[in-house]
């Protein structure tokens, strides 16, 4: 009876280490999701497209697997425990893998979707075996329960680690030699319990024992093998690289030339970034006489502010940015406060890390300059602040005499985005002054002056500071060829986001 007994605990231990098992397959099998989802977007821009296709593709692989389940019908432990293997070296391996390969292979999206649709295939198999297995432990009802349980909390731990801790902490390719370290210790976990009765298990053992020491190794050069990546991705000396919860963030230097990167887009090089924030702060101050107070929406680098704090009538900026770790390297780097001249430490700055739409329905205030330096409009997260409702919310805190300014993308490389900004502006209200400068880091760059009444800057006053800008330079900037002049567009709304679109098909043609 005793024999009896305690081969019914051991066999009710076994399954609820299978179920357990549950819960570390779902989370490993949706991290691998998040993880290609997140990567593409990186690499391959518009995030909204990149992770629809990845899930689209990844579902529709688990359903493959799930159907080919029913084909394994003798030695179903076996089989899970393989699965396990290969689901951790394929899935662990994944983002060091497409990493490595995006500037070697010509036809990285056949690799990328490769990856993706061989690991959900995996990981659909994976649910269906465990049922088969437990099936005659359980009543089907209850079994059903017990495993669809732990699979959704699976994926709802999955779904919030991901942003809040892994990504800033680990980074993708840590993060997913982390998972897949995990599927291959349920693999050994699950042969340990099994004694050594059957004739496969040491063999299995000792492939998940080699592929966990991969994985380890993996682990532990991950950050080398970040660095050798995006050195191959990047121009320059990477100096800086961290992954913060909204941007993977990229400083490089050679000789004179400062360059940050946010999520692979270049921001600004400091051999010509003073062209790009003279056109962009001047005007709008020039423009509003007696100005006091400034607020910048964006700008987390400091060089817009660096060109506000030359004035001296003015008596409060406020800078709003989403990214505390970007405004805090560029407070603290050396390197980056002698760029930017050390504006955040100017006793009339104030700097606030908050989404800047949620901010200013918060904050009812008014300001004589607002001052738009968000990144281009190349995901709808980021096309919402090009919006009618951001604008229309935007002229409730201008002063009735003070001005705006948003940077517009090019007029020249993306010549349907630029107008559909103006167009935009002007449909929520705003009077619009429409110029652009030529950046030699990005061609010609496009920017609006705007204000609730007509913008009226005859002339430009150089400052002592500026090496671009001047009078003569500005009635050049509000001239347009026929290559940039105005053409028809749609109003960017935040229920069809047309922005984006104009934005990726043009852009796509540079890439």
């Amino acid at each position: 009876m005793d024999d009896l007994s305690a081969k019914k605990k051991k066999q009710s231990n076994f399954n609820l280490l299978l179920l357990l098992s549950v819960f570390v397959v779902a989370t490993c099998g949706l991290i691998y999701e998040l993880v290609a989802g997140t990567l593409a977007s990186y690499l391959l821009g518009d995030s909204v497209t990149q992770f629809s296709m990845i899930i689209g593709v990844y579902l529709f692989s688990m359903g493959i697997g799930s159907f080919l389940s029913k084909f394994f019908t003798k030695n179903l432990l076996g089989w899970f425990i393989q699965i396990e293997i290969l689901v951790g070296l394929i899935g662990g391996c994944s983002a060091a893998i497409l990493f490595l390969c995006f500037n070697e292979v010509e036809s990285f999206r056949i690799l990328l979707f490769g990856l993706v649709s061989v690991t959900g295939i995996l990981v659909g198999l994976e649910i269906p075996l465990l049922m088969s297995i437990l099936k005659d432990e359980y009543e089907f009802r209850d079994l059903m329960s017990k495993v669809f349980s732990f699979d959704y909390v699976g994926a709802l731990f999955a779904s919030i680690v991901f942003p809040l801790l892994l990504v800033p902490k680990l980074g993708l390719i840590r993060t997913a030699f982390f998972f897949g370290i995990l599927n291959t210790v349920v693999a050994i976990w699950v042969s340990l319990s099994l004694g050594e009765k059957q004739k496969w298990i040491k063999l299995l053992r000792a492939s998940a024992m080699l592929v966990l020491l991969i994985l380890v190794i993996g682990f532990v050069y991950s950050e080398k093998l970040t660095r050798y990546a995006e050195g191959n991705t990047y121009p320059n000396k990477i100096i800086f690289a961290q992954s913060t919860p909204y941007q993977r963030i990229i400083l490089t230097h050679e000789k004179d030339d400062f360059r940050l990167y946010l999520n692979g887009n270049l921001q600004f090089s400091s051999r010509d970034e003073y062209r790009y924030h003279e056109a962009l702060v001047h005007p709008a101050i020039q423009s509003s006489p007696g100005a006091k107070s400034v607020l910048i929406l964006g700008g987390g680098d400091g060089l817009a502010a660096r060109e506000v704090c030359y004035y001296n009538q003015i008596d409060s900026i406020t800078l709003v940015d989403l990214d505390g770790e970007m405004t805090q390297l560029f407070q603290t780097n050396p390197q980056l406060t002698e760029l930017n001249h050390s504006s955040f430490s100017d006793p009339r700055m104030t700097v606030i890390n908050d989404d800047a739409f949620v901010w200013l329905k918060k904050n009812p205030g008014k300001f004589d300059v607002i001052i738009v330096d968000f990144p281009d409009p190349s995901n709808y997260s980021l096309g919402k602040l090009y919006s009618t409702s951001f604008y229309e919310e935007l002229i409730q805190h201008i002063s009735e005499k003070g001005h705006c300014v948003i940077q517009s993308t090019s007029p020249l490389y993306a010549r349907q985005s630029y107008w559909c900004i103006e167009n935009t502006c002007r449909t929520a209200g705003f009077a619009t002054l429409p110029y652009h400068a030529y950046v030699p880091s990005f061609g010609e760059w496009g920017y609006i002056l705007m204000g609730k009444e007509p913008p009226l800057l005859p002339f430009i006053d150089p400052l002592p500071s500026m090496k671009f800008m001047n009078s003569t330079t500005w009635q050049q900037m509000q001239f347009f060829p026929m290559d940039m002049s105005e053409v028809p567009t749609e109003v960017n709304r935040l229920n069809n986001q047309m922005l984006v679109h104009y934005f990726e098909k043009e852009w796509s043609r540079y890439e």
